[in-house]
């Protein structure tokens, strides 16, 4: 499967998900139905897209493994793992994973 191929899906916590080639990961989210996918600190509000062009940060997730990517400007690819987000786990420290 290719970029350009019309059936080109990611997946969103295991979960296929079709897109459009030259799709952001939030718009192949929307346009299949996702509108919220991590929430707030704070009081667990949903967070999805708010701004769309990658000021507001509210569309957080991580992508084949890369924490805190902004679903909004990030290309979708075939065969991405993308994750909703919880804002509450910390980021692990720097070398930390070659102790």
């Amino acid at each position: 499967m290719s970029p350009t191929d019309p059936r080109a899906e990611l997946r969103f916590d295991g979960t296929p998900v079709p897109f459009v080639p030259g799709q952001s990961i939030g718009a192949a989210l929307m346009a299949n139905g996702i509108s919220s996918w991590r929430t707030t600190r704070v009081e667990g509000r949903p967070r999805g897209l708010f701004c769309g062009i990658g000021v507001c940060f509210d569309c957080l997730v991580t992508v084949d493994g890369q924490r805190s990517q902004r679903a909004c400007v990030t290309p979708a690819h075939p065969g991405q793992d993308v994750r909703s987000a919880d804002p509450s786990t910390p980021l692990p420290l720097p070398g930390a994973a070659d102790e």
